[in-house]
């Protein structure tokens, strides 16, 4: 019984419970982060390139089957290796905009965080204080 006692108390601690939120939080705006990137900042980049997709950049690696078209699908289905450098140009693109996304978001929330006020500063001990009232009372006399 100790150890599932112990375990309920990992679980239900502070920390564990906010990393779990954090988690769960965290993969729905990766979703919403992904879609900003993929529906509507990579078609504005295509835009201004020149509508380039760079996911149909690739060198074949080996001769293609007679009557295959040179797409990157059918490549793939024909089995013919293939060296797909547009697919992680893509992938790269993506995560530099998805990645200063973030960093913007995370910049503009924590200067909207409130800034909590300094803790007042601690009491001093007794003996400091009564060591000050006797210092002050020598000085009177």
């Amino acid at each position: 019984m100790g150890m599932i006692s112990e375990f309920r108390t990992f679980a239900v601690r502070g920390n564990v419970m906010d990393l779990a939120v954090g988690v769960i939080i965290g993969a729905a705006f990766g979703k919403i982060v992904d879609s900003v990137v993929t529906d509507l900042i990579m078609p504005l980049v295509g835009r201004v390139i020149g509508k380039l997709d760079f996911s149909n950049l690739f060198v074949t690696l080996s001769d293609p089957p007679p009557g295959t078209p040179m797409t990157l699908d059918a490549l793939k289905k024909a089995g013919v290796p293939v060296f797909a450098y547009g697919n992680f140009l893509t992938i790269a693109v993506n995560f530099l905009i998805l990645a200063f996304i973030i960093f913007m978001m995370v910049r503009t929330f924590n200067k909207m965080r409130e800034k909590e006020p300094p803790p007042p500063p601690a009491a001093p001990p007794e003996e400091v204080v009564l060591l000050r009232e006797i210092r002050d009372s020598l000085k009177t006399r």
